[in-house]
């Protein structure tokens, strides 16, 4: 594999799920110097393992001041957190007002302070990339029939957060161009997740994709290494689908 990021100090969020462990691995065989952030890791800054909650702003600046002090920069960030309430999932009439408000703050506030704060870094540096992770649902409506059998649902939180981080990168590219810095998005499709998946989903899910499958989460994991790097040096204010054709039908 091209060693395409090496040496560029990444950030990556949420590195501990199952696009965040694929990432992490292709991120490195990219060449790159990988700073794994999650709640469900052990803090060992000598294997570049924080374990730190992107949702709290004291541990977002406790976390890039220990970068900093031992690296110098930040080349680039990619935020894949996925945190999320107990109540997660359920149907839009019986979500409480506060439990949304709760998401949209743990999820697309935390997304804005810490891009925020590392992009007053690259501002210095004059170069920096970063890759926020959306969604299909953040561009196109819900399919409600491939729940229906079993009864489920697609969040309402998620489809709001999705479409805000898309436009907010957006805005960021525009603001932040003209320092070097890129901001892209990669929207993926449905990840392949059988332990948590119901058998109807995966079958519904994949009759309607063109390509009559589910993604694996190694396939997300280029997308992102792609914009993070030089690669993409002329790409910016991008939302990238990794769908396998559902926003093409």
């Amino acid at each position: 594999m091209s060693e395409r990021l090496k040496d560029k100090i990444i950030i990556l969020t949420g590195a501990s799920g199952l696009i965040g462990k694929a990432t992490h691995k292709h991120l490195l065989a990219s060449g790159a110097k990988v700073v794994s952030v999650d709640t469900n890791i052990s803090h060992n800054p000598i294997n570049m393992s924080y374990k730190y909650d992107v949702t709290k702003e004291k541990e977002i600046d406790s976390l890039l001041t220990e970068i900093i002090s031992g690296y110098g920069r930040i080349d680039g960030l990619v935020n894949l957190a996925y945190p999320r309430t107990k109540d997660w999932g359920l149907k839009f009439e019986n979500i409480p007002l506060n439990s949304w408000r709760e998401n949209v703050d743990i999820q697309l506030n935390s997304v804005f302070y810490i891009c925020q704060k590392v992009l007053e870094i690259m501002k210095n540096q004059m170069n920096g990339s970063i890759v926020n992770i959306a969604s299909i649902y953040g561009v196109v409506g819900n399919d409600f029939t491939i729940y229906e059998e079993y009864g489920g649902t697609s969040p309402a939180a998620y489809s709001a957060i999705k479409g805000g981080i898309i436009n907010f990168s957006r805005y960021l590219a525009s603001y932040y161009g003209k320092y070097n810095i890129r901001v892209n998005c990669v929207s993926p499709g449905g990840i392949l997740d059988e332990n948590n998946q119901h058998p109807s989903f995966i079958k519904k899910y994949s009759d309607k994709s063109p390509l009559k499958r589910l993604a694996n989460p190694g396939e997300i994991a280029p997308a992102i290494a792609f914009l993070l790097s030089d690669d993409a040096s002329y790409i910016t204010g991008h939302n990238l689908m990794v769908d396998g054709g559902w926003t093409a039908i």
